[in-house]
């Protein structure tokens, strides 16, 4: 089949070999975009009169037509013709005959494909905002029911404090806001402009950029003809921004698989996330969020896969970043498919609030509470630690916790303790009055959860 390009050359390549240099099989998914850049670069072209009206017209016609085949999957692709724009140009020639090839005046494949990825990203960062927004509500929802719920706290996966389990679950609402901001402050980077920078050195041709670009809604323009057709930058800011996401998702990921264990079973995932045993009748396992897990490998792999890329090629355009689209349509779909998974998980899930009491009167989670009171009546914190930490061996040599203790063994310690100390060692009274702002005390939950209400109504 003869090629678009091939006035210079004497030798057609073999099949194989077009089939291995061809993008078509992946970049056919920037149909859409490839279209819209299309039309918005045709009305440029007849503002500054270099297509008349007539042809601007019969070739807005094409496009049209050929976006309502793509969008009813009638459109047949051709490895012959290599990626998304040639095909694209050989089916609006077929449409409306040679007049169609006045489309790519003044413009190159190098910024064309920059123009669909700059259109693509745009839409595709705006719908993973929202899926985000959509887990946050699913967590503030959660959480507002939770309140005065408690769970252990750990670190280094061993009991550390009780806290409110709102308050474990706003942890995650905080991780999903920055990554919000972080989509949204990259939308800046995304949304602007390289149609018109030609190959690398601009063109001839008298456009405006600027008109093309308010017609695709882009609030600038690349002020570099190079620059705007090697940058592959936003897409490696998505790429890591994403990653990001995936690594939140796959640390929730972690404690929703190991509290829905029989060990720990403060968790009951809906039947709807989780999947059976070819063998074993009895099981429940938490695929999906063992898959979202597993996926978020993926995605650092796309990132790391484009930046390997990049880190050697000069300047301009080189055939190296064709490989920069299937880690991105990769990304996007993961963590669309992994954020919509994740809302479910959440909404749906239940929590065993009596198990969560009861694990957090079976250890030792409320040994700071006794430093805390030696070190609010005058005993430095480091002495008191060391009190505490006698308490603490003394229960477990005796197979009891600090609740079971009676007062005479708490004054030999310290002469300091009074009655009000077993108060103090509950559990709800040591979440309750963790109130520093940020802390885990109820009331000041109710705060957090109110400012976010407030947020969510502005």
């Amino acid at each position: 089949m003869k090629k678009l390009w091939g006035g210079r050359f004497t030798k057609s390549a073999e099949e194989w070999v077009d089939e291995f240099g061809a993008s078509i099989s992946f970049d056919k998914e920037l149909v859409k975009e490839d279209i819209e850049g299309s039309i918005a670069h045709v009305t440029m072209l007849n503002k500054c009169e270099i297509v008349t009206d007539e042809e601007a017209t019969l070739i807005k016609e094409g496009l049209l037509t050929l976006l309502e085949k793509a969008k009813n999957h009638e459109l047949e692709y051709s490895v012959a013709q290599e990626d998304i724009h040639l095909n694209l140009e050989k089916m609006l020639i077929d449409e409306i005959g040679q007049v169609g090839g006045k489309l790519h005046t003044g413009r190159s494949r190098n910024d064309q494909i920059a123009t669909d990825m700059h259109l693509y990203l745009r839409n595709q960062v705006d719908e993973i905002i929202q899926l985000l927004k959509e887990l946050q509500h699913a967590l503030y929802t959660q959480a507002s029911e939770h309140v005065e719920t408690i769970i252990p706290g750990y670190t280094h996966l061993q009991r550390a404090q009780p806290i409110s389990f709102a308050h474990h679950l706003l942890a995650y609402y905080w991780m999903f806001q920055r990554d919000t901001e972080r989509l949204q402050d990259s939308l800046k980077r995304i949304n602007i402009s390289p149609l018109g920078a030609g190959a690398l050195a601009g063109t001839t041709f008298p456009i405006d950029r600027h008109y093309s670009a308010e017609l695709m809604g882009f609030e600038g323009i690349y002020e570099n003809s190079l620059d705007a057709v090697s940058d592959r930058d936003f897409i490696i800011e998505f790429l890591s921004n994403s990653s990001l996401i995936m690594t939140h998702l796959s640390r929730f990921c972690e404690e929703l698989i190991l509290w829905s264990t029989t060990e720990f079973n403060f968790i009951e995932l809906d039947d709807t996330f989780a999947t059976g045993s070819s063998i074993m009748p009895q099981k429940k396992n938490p695929d999906m969020a063992e898959l979202i897990r597993g996926k978020t490998g993926r995605v650092f792999g796309n990132l790391i896969g484009l930046l390997t890329v990049l880190k050697g090629t000069p300047l301009a355009y080189n055939k190296d970043m064709q490989e920069d689209k299937e880690g991105m349509f990769d990304t996007v779909k993961t963590v669309t498919g992994s954020l919509k998974i994740f809302s479910g998980m959440i909404s749906s899930m239940k929590v065993n609030k009596e198990v969560m009491s009861r694990a957090v009167k079976k250890d030792f989670s409320n040994a700071t509470e006794l430093a805390d009171y030696l070190a609010a009546k005058g005993v430095p914190f480091r002495e008191a630690h060391e009190i505490v930490g006698k308490l603490v061996l003394t229960c477990i040599e005796k197979g009891i916790y600090l609740l079971d203790l009676p007062l005479s063994t708490y004054q030999e310690a310290s002469p300091l303790f009074e009655n009000d100390i077993f108060e103090v060692l509950l559990p709800v009274n040591a979440v309750a009055r963790r109130n520093s702002l940020g802390g885990t005390g109820f009331n000041e939950i109710r705060k957090v959860l109110e400012r976010i209400s407030q947020t969510k109504k502005s």
